[in-house]
């Protein structure tokens, strides 16, 4: 019988999964550098804006989402964020025991969307109605899929993250394709 031997991080790529931890007011971005300087891949959600006052302007870096970081950990790791004082717990589903888990594909997208956005991004928790798959194909956000959607009668585009709700950001129709359906049928 023929073994495969993996090396420690070909396992551990295999198995990391991004969870999301419940962290306290205010220490999110102190939480993510400490995650970071023990080693553990986390991600925070953030977004630069320009606020305007009256007598000056300047750039703010707003949460996405408040009181939450992303942590990209293996089972055997998933205790290392927890042993912060600002960790409080995993997001879990109702029903469940196991923290939530948030696909990569949709996590990459959620990132896509952050970091190429020049609109403000959102999340909502609302159940999103079904809509269109789309895919951007103008403008900073091309190659994005993610869902077409109309709220208070705007045009967006959201990003779905099953566990937490979806993200989205104005989007003119013009902006989208319809993405085309699998050919259905025998082989």
């Amino acid at each position: 019988m023929q073994s495969t031997k993996y090396t420690e991080t070909e396992t551990d790529a295999v198995r990391r999964q991004w969870l999301v931890a419940y962290v306290q007011s205010c220490l999110e971005k102190r939480t993510a550098r400490r995650l970071a300087a023990m080693g553990i891949e986390c991600y925070l959600p953030i977004q630069s804006e320009i606020h305007q006052w009256s007598d000056r302007r300047k750039r703010v870096d707003r949460l996405i989402i408040p009181m939450m970081i992303f942590v990209h950990v293996t089972p055997q790791e998933r205790a290392l964020p927890l042993s912060l004082q600002a960790v409080n717990r995993y997001m879990v589903l109702r029903g469940e025991s196991a923290p939530a888990v948030i696909p990569d594909e949709q996590m990459a997208q959620f990132r896509f969307m952050l970091d190429y956005s020049q609109e403000a991004v959102e999340m909502c928790s609302a159940p999103l109605a079904p809509g269109d798959a789309v895919k951007v194909i103008k403008g900073p956000l091309t190659g994005l899929e993610g869902e077409l959607v109309i709220l208070n009668g705007k045009s967006k585009v959201a990003v779905r993250l099953d566990k937490l709700g979806y993200a989205h950001v104005d989007m003119p129709v013009g902006f989208v394709e319809k993405k085309k359906k699998a050919p259905t049928g025998a082989f």
